[in-house]
């Protein structure tokens, strides 16, 4: 899964890689044969790099000494608090932990400047976004956030979130991506009009990716319906999540919209065994890859 060699004459490409989970060994080696292709290859990183705080710092550092930019979003596993991870700082206050981490090794975030790509397919604004769920992805058959979660725990699929993932100082996670979706909402908005997006964001942007969970009811914790025209509003070319281990290329309103990661060796030992194939990774963003 690793690209090939770095050659210093290579057209520059931008890169994408997401769910990576390196507390499983063979997914940590994966992670850490990832290279660039040339001098200039930028990598995003769309989130779920690991769970404890110096897995995802040491992972995203080396990344760094391999490509000339590493953009990180945040995913759900980066905010869990387990008992056993030194780090025992919960919801914003570990997010913003992470973020001056991440500063330390050169590595761009949600909180920085957005960066502008100027290779191939370019020049466009790159919005690296954290902006979490509301509970809005609701099952069919239910109108309430109440009655969504009474489906979801009846049918046994209740994501570790509900226990590990605190909203602090927020009084609700919904509440926390209330804040997140205002504030995000503002930075695009300030993007100079005539600039193309590249928007990034651990969770999908719409609904439409979840449409093929194996569990429907998993998508509540897949993002909010408040972003689902924010790829036409703020004028994406392409849009890069991660979260539902489930990569592939799908299409709305002329957007292309990648779904980039690794995810758990199960999924990748079951998609094997019925034959599935999937872009190597990092995957080419841009410029798109011939077919």
């Amino acid at each position: 899964m690793s690209v090939t060699s770095r050659s210093s004459s290579s057209a520059p490409r931008l890169l994408a890689v997401s769910d990576l989970h390196v507390r499983y060994p063979e997914n940590r080696t994966i992670a850490h044969d990832l290279r660039a292709g040339s001098d200039g290859d930028w990598l995003i990183v769309a989130g779920d790099v690991a769970e404890r705080v110096d897995d995802v710092i040491s992972t995203l550092g080396l990344l760094r000494e391999r490509f000339a930019r590493v953009i990180w979003v945040p995913g759900n596993h980066e905010l869990w608090t387990r008992g056993k991870d030194p780090v025992q700082l919960r919801g914003e206050h570990r997010y913003r932990h992470l973020v001056e981490q991440c500063r330390t090794i050169d590595v761009v975030t949600p909180e920085d400047p957005f960066p502008v790509w100027t290779g191939d397919g370019g020049p466009v604004t790159i919005a690296p976004l954290f902006l979490l769920y509301d509970y809005s992805f609701r099952p069919a058959g239910t109108s309430s956030t109440a009655e969504a979660m009474a489906a979801a725990y009846r049918a046994g699929v209740v994501c570790t979130d509900e226990h590990l993932l605190h909203p602090d100082p927020y009084p609700t996670r919904a509440a926390w991506c209330d804040a997140r979706v205002a504030d995000a909402e503002k930075r695009l908005t300030a993007i100079d009009p005539s600039m193309p997006t590249v928007l990034v964001n651990h969770w999908p942007l719409t609904r439409f990716p979840t449409q093929v969970l194996r569990y429907p009811e998993f998508a509540l914790w897949c993002g909010t319906e408040r972003t689902a025209d924010w790829h036409v509003r703020f004028r994406a070319t392409l849009v890069v999540y991660g979260h539902l281990h489930i990569p592939r290329v799908t299409w709305e309103d002329d957007v292309r919209f990648v779904e980039a990661s690794l995810g758990y060796p199960r999924e990748r030992r079951s998609r094997d065994a019925r034959g599935i194939t999937v872009d190597p990774l990092p995957r080419q963003v841009l410029p798109v890859p011939d077919r």
